[in-house]
């Protein structure tokens, strides 16, 4: 493999799999000096260390180039959700710095704060957020606010409304959330599905950015407190007002954060291979060749047209499938500020 790399491969971008015997891919990876890197793994002084593990486990190395460093990292990332190779940490771009809510699927879902998507795609996703602990505050405040429930994802679920075929014996309350009212009991049948449904919605336009219920009913509650004279209740009220705020004040700035990387792109590549890519909100919705002649100018203005003239949903929803593009975008650009003197608006008009 070694003396393969050293009599083909060129030092320019581009991605590279490590193949096992049968086929199998291993590890992919990318390099805006690939002959130099794939070089490097046959260097590993121990063998303990990452790159002669990877090797001990490849019986072959492809390869293909890429216009530009950038054009590398695309192509890594879909080339890692192709595969899914097992030696790849998959996607772990500043996952110690995002968090993500995700509103679980199912009869009853539940907010929890996860750090990426996991293999539910039926689930939402909000984010991302920096402080997972902050998360995990203001969502457990949020779930009390609605009684969402926060048990395990495997408890059962019986609505009030559902009928059993074999009678059993009484259902009694299975934590303490549900008998001090901060739960609506879904799996003790203490609500019916609608009821549930219904603070799901409230959920849901909260984190979308069209609702502020959860705030205005702590605050209201914080109100009747202090008139009672119980400001203990009313300071702690008061604490989870704030972060609840915290947490809308975190959705106002994504909103403008994934706003803000909508634009043209345009990306030198090696041998004049410019490549113009289509950015609205954090995702590449489309890419060509930078245009060199009339025809193809029209072309982009008309795919630019088609990419930024349709109407889309504003929030901070996120489709499961577009939560690793998004991240790699917004580290790109985070890690490279001078890379945004390529970009331009879109014009569509």
């Amino acid at each position: 493999m070694r003396e393969h790399v050293r009599a083909n491969a060129a030092d320019r971008p581009g991605i590279y799999r490590m193949v096992a015997e049968g086929g199998e891919v291993v590890y992919v990876g990318k390099s805006k000096r690939l002959r130099t890197r794939l070089l490097s793994y046959f260097r590993a002084s121990y063998p303990e260390e990452k790159g002669a593990r990877i090797v001990r486990e490849a019986s072959a190395i492809e390869w293909e180039y890429v216009p530009s460093e950038f054009a590398a990292l695309l192509a890594e990332m879909r080339a890692i959700k192709r595969f899914r190779p097992r030696l790849n940490v998959a996607m772990k771009r500043d996952a110690r710095h995002f968090a993500f809510i995700k509103l679980t699927a199912g009869a009853a879902p539940k907010l929890l704060a996860v750090r990426g998507p996991s293999g539910d795609d039926s689930a939402l996703y909000y984010g991302p957020f920096h402080g997972a602990r902050r998360l995990e505050e203001s969502l457990r405040e949020l779930s009390d606010v609605l009684a969402l429930r926060d048990c395990r994802l495997t408890q059962r679920v019986v609505y009030a409304d559902q009928e059993e075929l074999f009678a059993g014996p009484a259902r009694t309350p299975g934590c303490i959330r549900l008998e001090i009212g901060r739960c609506l009991g879904p799996c003790a049948g203490a609500c019916t599905a609608a009821a549930y449904a219904e603070r799901v919605r409230l959920a849901r336009a909260f984190l979308d950015g069209e609702s502020d219920g959860p705030l205005e009913t702590l605050r209201a509650e914080m109100d009747a407190a202090a008139d009672r004279l119980e400001f203990e209740r009313a300071a702690s009220l008061r604490d989870k007002l704030a972060r609840l705020e915290a947490l809308r004040e975190q959705f106002d700035r994504l909103r403008f954060a994934v706003e803000s990387l909508s634009f043209v792109y345009r990306v030198p590549g090696v041998d004049g291979d410019d490549r113009v890519y289509l950015i609205r909100r954090g995702r590449v919705r489309g890419e060509c060749a930078a245009p060199r002649t009339r025809s193809e100018r029209r072309a982009l203005t008309s795919l630019t047209r088609h990419v930024f003239a349709s109407a889309e949903p504003r929030g901070a929803r996120v489709p499961t499938h577009e939560i690793d593009e998004l991240m790699l975008l917004s580290s790109w650009f985070r890690a490279h500020p001078g890379e945004l003197t390529h970009t331009r608006a879109p014009r569509i008009r």
